[in-house]
């Protein structure tokens, strides 16, 4: 029953094609609706522009010791993907659910949201928490936010946040942070015989990538690593270069995009500081040869906080034991479990599905994925009565 009661939540959800950036207020009315029909009372909270939203709300008393199940609301996008079901119409096929966000990460909003009648019936003595967020497929953009709200607007504090992206059930407690950033360079447009004489943006740029490469290999050889993750060290990267007119016209101008996925023993701050050192000594270099010589640097979005959870926190043995899965793992990717931890709640990451199909043509979630989750939400609501 509760099964069918999922997939009929599934097949609404992810017939929204809200976007990653995107607004999302017509996901936030279907689940206001919702929570409506079962008596459930919510708070929205908007962003400045009034086209998005955040929502949360607590199922049971008003006291401390509660659990938030978080989860967002946006999607990747569909287009120039080989699909063979229509993406945004739930098929079940070889015991599978097929359809974008059905695995990242509607699934387990559907099984929390399925659970509701079971929450509401099992006389919790602690509460449970609903979380929406929006725009964490563009960056976590209102992770730390929705953390905020939750905290904030309670008289009491919950203290387990379990953030349900697809791990295949199994508890994960340490995640990488990513920063992207954006550097451009400004040089002096010239004939390609005076490259002595000019400050050419695109010479420039490519020391700075090789210098954030050398920082890498830096903070690699100097032990800072953990084998926990694959790759078990700090990444810095370039994926975007742009610059430059013709091959016999200096470039004045050069654009680099750039991103650090952090482990959690590595200072995000360090970096960007001897980053930022760097390119201050080269700039006075430059304007010896040109006073508008500069090199700028800017976030193309915020932080997103690494996760590091001691085996020792209380949340580690919860987890385990509603999820019935003792092993601790790891996630490359980012998350808003970092943000949650930030705002000072015990977190891990814990959900249905396997996040290798996530973000790629023909998305699906395994039936028994959603099963063992909804297992999951019985545990839950066992352990908090």
């Amino acid at each position: 029953m509760k099964l069918q009661k999922t997939k009929e939540i599934l097949t609404d959800l992810v017939a929204f094609q809200v976007l990653g950036g995107q607004g999302n207020l017509v996901i936030i009315d279907y689940l206001k609706e919702y929570l409506n029909s079962q008596d459930i009372e919510f708070q929205v909270v908007s962003n400045l522009e009034g086209n998005k939203a955040l929502l949360h709300c607590r199922i049971g008393p008003a006291v401390d010791g509660g659990v938030i199940l978080s989860g967002h609301t946006d999607v990747v996008p569909v287009k120039g993907q080989d699909w063979v079901t229509e993406p945004f119409v739930l098929t079940e096929k070889d015991e599978k659910w097929y359809a974008r966000g059905s695995c990242d990460m509607k699934g387990f909003l559907a099984c929390f949201l399925a659970s509701v009648d079971l929450f509401k019936k099992s006389n919790l003595k602690k509460p449970i928490y609903f979380a929406f967020s929006y725009d964490e497929e563009v960056g976590c953009l209102s992770g730390f936010e929705m953390a905020c709200a939750i905290r904030d607007f309670y008289t009491e504090k919950p203290k387990y946040a379990i953030i349900g992206e697809a791990t295949m059930m199994q508890p994960v407690v340490g995640q990488k942070g990513i920063c992207v950033l954006k550097t451009t360079v400004h040089g002096s447009a010239g004939h390609s015989s005076r490259i002595k004489r000019e400050v050419s943006a695109i010479h420039v740029a490519a020391k700075l990538v090789v210098w954030l490469e050398n920082k890498m290999n830096e903070l690699f050889e100097s032990g800072e690593i953990d084998e926990r993750f694959t790759p078990n060290h700090t990444s810095i990267h370039v994926g975007q270069f742009n610059g430059g007119i013709a091959p016999n016209v200096i470039a004045d101008k050069c654009t680099f995009y750039w991103d650090v996925r952090i482990i959690p023993k590595s200072s995000l701050e360090n970096i960007l500081k001897d980053y930022h050192n760097y390119c201050k000594e080269l700039e006075k270099e430059l304007q010896q040869r040109f006073d508008g010589a500069r090199i700028i640097t800017e976030e193309d979005h915020p932080p997103v906080p690494p996760l590091d959870t001691p085996e020792h926190f209380e949340v580690v043995p919860f987890i385990q034991k509603i999820s019935g899965n003792q092993e601790l793992g790891t996630v490359a990717y980012a998350a808003e479990a970092g943000q949650f931890a930030l705002a000072g709640f015990e977190s891990v990451i814990c959900g249905p599905g396997d996040i290798a199909q996530a973000h790629r043509a023909n998305e699906f979630i395994a039936i028994d994925q959603v099963e063992k989750c909804l297992i999951m939400m019985e545990k839950l609501a066992e352990e908090l009565s």
